[in-house]
């Protein structure tokens, strides 16, 4: 990995050793801004360019850097798509499929995919250096598979025999275009990213939940509603990217549209047509092969050239819009397989949003039955506290100053205090009897 950072990064400029001191000062909560990010590589003001890793189709990478219009120019893309692999600017996972590229914003992996190359933002992120490692190793094993190939079919050509692969086409993964093995690549990096997310959640939330179900405290409560919100931010990620696999797989066009290696060989194809057409003229019903005028020295030429572009185009899309349906059962199992990939991780998380929810209502039933345990208590202290106020009754009558023929009697406070107390018990088990009958509390 250390080697793969030195030759695809460019070398450290002198310009950026005080780069700490001056203009690259940590913002006052103290977090570095645009962690993961090649801040040198960036856009700099009063200079276009940036730095981006380049990927071809055998496999070979090098660093170029380029400015924005280059890049609109060379992938005929709008400015509106640029901005979705901005890492300055945070974008929903998004897959655009253009007339000759396909724009990837897959969680750390931003990229744009065209016929003949990949192209992303230089970055110092350890998702983009593997999506890089890992593209160059499948388009290695892949040009390995295709030279074996081409030798068993020459041997298969001697000996007279027929390949049924070529006969009926080849189906096999292994052999999808270019721009398909790029964003297969990129599409597994960001499944993997977000389920080793998902079950790094689910390590650290299901003993959490375990001890606040034992022991409620502040503190458990805290982390539980930190890993909730950690949890919901995941999920809107993982709902993000589902969808936008199942949009791709209902729309026909837009699938179609991303099939950019057949594209471009219409397009050679028509444009080689219209050449050699425009290359020989009829005269007297004979044809003659006359060379083409060169558009510099000829501007009728010139325009007639750029007509014909435009035509073959337009035949091109149109072409490639009739049999839509019939060259896209490829990319449709290629986006399936990772539809269910990401449906699985969004049901493991669905599950831990539930096993959430199913603890946050057992402690709050846990917590409702400790508070009718307390009202029955304060129930049962209330009625108490009617019986001995009786006594505060009787005690406040005998208090009175005036004089009674039963004061002169000493047994009389004995009788006093006997028919107090069996009153109060009998009040009292009166109230537990009514109580019971009303279901207030279990006795």
């Amino acid at each position: 990995m250390a080697d793969l950072k030195e030759r695809l990064l460019p070398a450290k400029p002198a310009s950026a050793t005080n780069l700490r001191d001056t203009s690259y000062r940590p913002s006052a909560s103290g977090r570095q801004p645009f962690q993961g990010v090649d801040v040198l590589g960036l856009k700099k003001r009063g200079q276009g360019l940036r730095s981006w890793i380049r990927v071809d189709t055998s496999g070979n990478s090098q660093v170029i850097e380029v400015d924005k219009f280059t890049i609109m120019r060379r992938c005929d893309l709008p400015a509106r798509d640029l901005r979705l692999l901005d890492p300055l600017f945070v974008y929903p996972s998004t897959i655009l499929g253009r007339e000759k590229a396909i724009v990837v914003n897959l969680e750390q992996i931003r990229c744009i995919i065209t016929a003949d190359e990949v192209l992303l933002l230089n970055s110092l992120d350890s998702y983009v250096l593997q999506y890089v490692v890992e593209l160059q190793r499948r388009l290695t094993t892949a040009g390995v598979g295709e030279e074996w190939q081409s030798e068993d079919n020459d041997l298969n050509r001697r000996r007279g025999s027929r390949n049924f692969d070529n006969l009926f086409g080849n189906t096999s993964p292994d052999y999808l275009p270019f721009e398909f093995r790029a964003l297969e690549v990129a599409l597994e990096a960001a499944c993997t990213f977000l389920d080793s997310q998902a079950a790094e959640l689910e390590i650290e939330a299901y003993p959490l939940l375990d001890e606040l179900t034992s022991k409620i405290s502040t503190l458990n409560l805290e982390r539980v509603r930190r890993l909730k919100s950690r949890l919901v931010a995941l999920t809107r990620r993982v709902q993000k990217v589902r969808d936008e696999i199942e949009q791709l797989m209902d729309d026909d066009g837009d699938m179609a549209e991303m099939y950019l290696t057949e594209k471009k060989s219409r397009m050679e194809s028509s444009i080689y047509g219209d050449q050699s057409s425009m290359g020989y003229r009829s005269t007297d019903g004979v044809l003659s092969a006359s060379a083409p005028v060169s558009p510099v020295s000829s501007p009728l030429e010139g325009r007639k050239l750029e007509k014909t572009l435009s035509i073959a185009r337009s035949r091109q899309s149109m072409r490639s819009s009739e049999g839509a349906t019939e060259s896209i059962e490829q990319l449709e199992m290629l986006l399936e397989a990772y539809f269910v990939v990401i449906d699985s991780t969004l049901n493991k998380l669905t599950s831990l949003k539930e096993y959430i929810d199913d603890t946050e209502d057992f402690i709050n039933i846990q917590l409702d039955n400790v508070r009718n345990q307390l009202i029955q208590f304060e129930l049962l202290l209330t009625t108490a506290t009617f019986v001995v106020a009786i006594f505060g009754v009787v005690a406040g009558i005998f208090g009175m100053n005036f004089p009674i023929a039963m004061f002169d009697n000493s047994g009389a406070f004995k009788w006093v205090l006997i028919i107090t107390s069996v009153i109060g018990i009998f009040i009292f088990c009166s109230f537990l009897c009514f109580f019971k009958h009303r279901r207030l509390m279990p006795l």
